[in-house]
Formats: structure tokens, C-alpha cells, sequence
């Protein structure tokens, strides 16, 4: 085939993604220097379309970067006001006081916030300061210069056939060039990886560790509602079969965000973390609040837990990872936002730094030691070690110990160093013959739901003439390797029913739905033979998550 032409756009920064990080390095571009080319690529439908929001936002990322945000109107409206956290069993629960708890822990001055609404915010900000920013535009490929640097990106692909060849109809997209390239794709992003790999940016580095987060919005009784109320909780009803907990945040408009988070580093082939979060709601403390109410809105993504060890080396020639690209939440507060618009400030000074020194294409080394000597490293190295305790020692341990860690660290030092994680999250399956099948309750369609019924409330849409973006490295691998060996979990452990084993003729077939995709990433972080690769859709594809 031809070399395919494309036209180019030339600009001072390429940002990909338009997420707190990449909002925050656009802002802050403007800020130093208003005669700055910036763009902003955006593969969802508009700002903020795949944002899963419900969070609780640490403001300090506002502050350094918008310091008079509440005048601007800001969509912080709800602060914290109450936080609680607790141990559950299968029927009841205990209170875990709040003050054992390292100060980081505590929510006072935060706010619950739609960070979908917050980007939203943000991008009107960036635009009223010259910023472009393209929604609908997958970057779908990287753009090298002669020297090995990365100086662009492809971006508006569309029509391609169903093989993934340009067609009659194919529009082949345009290469948008940057003296420098930010990465703020979020967890796992497709262009991440490869640079990650390509400059082999991970060397010396813990594996990065994820888990799988999934949410629904509620309308509730008003008589119930307590706005400003968080709650994390723990225990039932993973218990020992994997880590993680819940959440649940009261927002205005008697809405309530409740999530799940499962680490994925769980080892029963079996465990099926849709089905535990849909059994949570069961807990007779959740089915109370949740009685009367609806359920409006679904999704689910994955969340990087590996922390500060796990950070790769953030820049190459011309690229420089921000936000969730590197793995920068704070797993014990799980909170990232903060961080991802800290890396984009940091980003984006050091980038303009360089450009005003007459510098391109080369590592922007100022904004690693920002990083990691800065406000997001002196965040993350204090709970470095929770993750790893618990995933070596279980839950009980990991809140003894590491409450105890995160408190000396907050003092200055640490008696257990820098703990590693061991096996990434894939190599931690284990054989379905060394585990017992888990028997899940059927969805009652009122406090629970089947998985197709919730994705319908993600908003999710993908053109079905479109190439699959779920690739496999070979396709025998999920009916001989991963049926025989591990049950095939794929069936489980995604969040949306992406993928199926059906009989062909009395043959088991693996089928991949991919219309059904809420772009959690979490085929690519789990598939125990590291066979299933997530690519970027055409623009505009995927969930479409409410403004809310």
C-alpha cells in the first residue's frame, strides 16, 4: 500500500487527552506565555465523555494552578463534611475511629465533586485563554522525528474498514507535530505504553499495579441524603478472596455516587468483581440508603495502584507521561486528581522553559525532578508501602502496619524502607484447578443489575463497521490456553461484557463484543497470557458519561 499522506499542524505543545492533567499543562502553558501554539486532543465526544465522575478532590492542584477558583465559579460545591470508614461483614459492620488515622487521611477541606463537570470547567478556562482543544479525536498513532524523539501525533482517523485497511471511505486524519508531546491519556493509555516500552522507560522500576473501579449513580430518598458524607469501607464481600473496598460519596441533588474497587491482582480465576460489587449493594447498611432509589448512570475504569515505586521514568525526546499515564494516585486516600493537575503544571513549565532556551524534541528532565522531589513525590512516598503490605499480607496487616508506616513517614521516615510489589497483576492468576468456583446471587433488578442492563447506562456506543480496537496477539489463545488453564476469565473480569465463550457446533468460541466497551483497560492489564492489547477507537466512540 501507498505511503498514506496526511496534512500537518504545527504547534508549540501536543496534549493528548483532555483530563485533569492535560487540562492543567494547557492552562498553565497559556498562563506563562499567551503566544503559545497549544492544543488539546480529546478521543471522547466532548470534554469530560469519559470522565467517570464521583470523586473527592483534594484542592490543592486548584489552588497551585487556579488560585482564584471559587470566584470563577468552579464546580466545587459540595464539601466534605463527613467521613467514615468502615469494616463490614456479611451482615453487619464496625466503625473504624478517625483518629488513629494519619492526617493525610483526612478529608476535611476536600469536596465531592463530578470531575466530568470539573474538566468541563477547566476546558473553559484553557479555551478563554487561546487554548484549541479537538474533542472527537483519537490519537491513534505516534509521530517520530529523524532522531528517535517523538514530535507528533495522528490523530481523526475515521472510516476504516472492518480488516482495519483505508478504504474509499477512510478519512486518513492529520499529524499534528509539538516542539513537545504530553501524554495524559489516563490508566494504561495506548500511546503510554508504547512509549513506555519503545524508550524502555519502566527499567529498574516495581511493576505498576491496578485495580478495577466501578460506580453507579443513585437518586435517593432526600430523607436519606447527607450531603457532604463519605464512607470507604472494607471486608465483605471480597474477604480474603482479593483486595479492595467501596465507597460512597453524598453529592447535591440527593444524588449519592457509589463505587467498588477491586484490585486486580486477585488469583482465583473465578472471582467475577462485577457480580462483588453488585453483591455489596446487598449489605443491609447499603440496601437501606440505596431502598426507594434509582439507579441513573454506570461505568467503570481501571485505577493505578502501584504507586511511587511503580512510576516509570516520566520523559523521553519530545514526550513527557502525566497524571495516570504514570501512575500517580495516592492508593490509602484514593484520590489522583490532585496529583494528575500537579504533573500538568509541572509539565508545562518545564516545558516552556525549554522553548524559551530554544530547545525541542529533547527530555524535558526538569519536570522528573519536579515530580518525584516535589509536592506529588512527598504525597506518594508516604503511603508507598500500603499497597505491597497488603497485597503480601492481607487486609489486616495492611491497616496495622501500614497505618503505622503512613504515620512514621508523615514524621519524616520509614522503618520498612521501600517495599516491592512482586508479580504484576496478570502473572498473579493462578490456575482455575487450584480455586473454587464462586457462587454469585442472581441480580434482583432493583438494588443489583445483570452487566448489559448496567452498560446501557454508560452511554456507550462505538460505530459497528469500525475494526475491533480489542487486538489479539493470537486468537487460539483464549480457547486453548486460557479456557483450559484459567476458566477463561476474561467472561468475569470485565466490567462491561465485552467478552463471551459461546458453542459453535459443539466447539467453545471466544466472541468479542466490543460495542459494549467502557474503555476500562482492563482486558489489557489482566488476561493472564497477556494476549488482549485495548487501541484507541475512532473519536467520539466509547461511554458517554452524564453531565452530572
Amino acid at each position: 500500500m501507498a505511503e498514506i499522506e496526511r496534512e500537518a499542524m504545527e504547534y508549540d505543545v501536543v496534549i493528548v487527552g483532555a483530563g485533569p492533567a492535560g487540562l492543567s499543562a494547557a492552562i498553565r502553558l497559556k498562563q506563562l506565555d499567551a503566544d503559545l501554539n497549544v492544543v488539546v486532543l480529546e478521543k471522547g465526544s466532548e470534554v469530560g465523555a469519559h470522565i467517570l465522575s464521583g470523586a473527592v478532590l483534594d484542592p490543592c492542584g486548584l489552588d497551585a494552578l487556579i488560585p482564584d477558583w471559587k470566584e470563577k465559579g468552579a464546580p466545587l460545591n459540595v464539601p466534605v463534611h463527613e467521613d467514615n470508614f468502615y469494616m463490614l461483614g456479611e451482615a453487619g459492620k464496625i466503625r473504624i475511629p478517625n483518629f488513629p488515622m494519619p492526617p493525610l487521611m483526612n478529608n476535611h477541606g476536600n469536596y465531592i465533586v463530578s470531575m466530568g463537570n470539573v474538566c468541563r470547567w477547566m476546558a473553559e478556562q484553557a479555551e478563554e485563554l487561546g487554548v484549541e482543544i479537538f474533542p472527537g479525536m483519537a490519537c491513534s498513532e505516534l509521530v517520530y522525528g529523524e532522531n528517535g524523539e517523538v514530535k507528533g501525533v495522528v490523530a481523526g482517523v475515521f472510516g476504516l474498514e472492518p480488516d482495519g485497511s483505508y478504504g474509499p471511505g477512510t478519512e486518513p486524519g492529520m499529524e499534528l507535530h509539538g516542539k513537545y508531546v504530553f501524554l495524559s491519556e489516563g490508566v494504561r493509555g495506548s500511546l503510554s505504553k508504547e512509549v513506555i516500552a519503545k524508550y524502555d522507560l519502566s527499567a529498574g522500576k516495581e511493576p505498576q499495579k491496578y485495580g478495577v473501579g466501578m460506580k453507579e449513580i443513585w437518586e435517593i430518598d432526600p430523607a436519606k441524603h447527607k450531603e457532604g458524607s463519605v464512607t470507604h469501607t472494607m471486608g465483605w464481600p471480597l474477604g480474603s478472596n482479593a483486595g479492595g473496598g467501596s465507597f460512597i460519596y453524598h453529592l447535591e441533588n440527593n444524588q449519592v455516587y457509589v463505587g467498588f474497587v477491586v484490585h486486580l491482582n486477585y488469583k482465583n480465576p473465578h472471582l467475577y468483581p462485577y457480580m462483588e460489587f453488585q453483591r455489596f449493594k446487598h449489605h443491609p447498611m447499603v440496601a437501606e440508603l440505596l431502598k426507594g432509589g434509582k439507579r441513573v448512570a454506570y461505568g467503570a475504569r481501571a485505577i493505578t495502584e502501584g504507586g511511587y515505586q511503580s512510576m516509570p521514568k516520566l520523559v523521553a525526546p519530545g514526550v513527557a507521561l502525566l497524571g495516570c499515564s504514570a501512575g500517580m494516585v495516592n492508593v490509602p486516600r484514593i484520590k489522583g486528581n490532585h496529583n494528575a493537575m500537579l504533573s500538568g503544571k509541572a509539565a508545562a513549565e518545564a516545558a516552556y522553559d525549554a522553548i524559551k532556551a530554544g530547545r525541542s524534541g529533547d527530555e524535558l528532565t526538569a519536570y522528573e525532578v519536579d515530580v518525584r522531589d516535589g509536592a506529588i513525590g512527598s504525597d506518594l512516598k508516604k503511603v508507598r508501602n500500603v499497597k505491597p503490605l497488603w497485597s503480601k499480607y492481607g487486609l489486616t496487616a495492611s491497616l496495622v502496619l501500614g497505618g503505622m508506616d503512613m504515620w512514621t513517614n508523615t514524621l519524616g521516615f520509614s522503618l520498612l524502607g521501600t517495599l516491592g510489589h512482586g508479580k504484576n497483576d496478570a502473572e498473579s492468576t493462578e490456575e482455575a484447578s487450584k480455586h473454587q468456583p464462586i457462587d454469585y446471587p442472581k441480580p434482583d433488578g432493583t438494588l443489583s443489575f445483570d452487566r448489559l442492563t448496567n452498560v446501557s447506562f454508560a452511554m456507550t456506543n462505538h460505530e459497528e463497521s469500525q475494526p475491533c480496537h480489542l487486538k489479539l496477539a493470537d486468537p487460539e489463545i483464549p480457547v486453548k490456553v486460557n479456557l483450559p488453564k484459567f476458566d477463561e476469565p476474561a467472561q468475569r473480569y470485565c466490567p462491561a461484557g465485552v467478552y463471551e465463550m459461546v458453542e459453535n457446533d459443539g466447539e467453545p468460541q471466544f466472541v468479542i463484543n466490543f460495542q459494549n466497551c467502557v474503555h476500562c483497560k482492563t482486558c489489557d492489564i489482566k488476561d493472564p497470557s497477556q494476549n488482549i492489547t485495548w487501541t484507541t477507537p475512532q473519536g467520539g466512540d466509547g461511554p458517554n458519561y452524564p453531565n452530572m
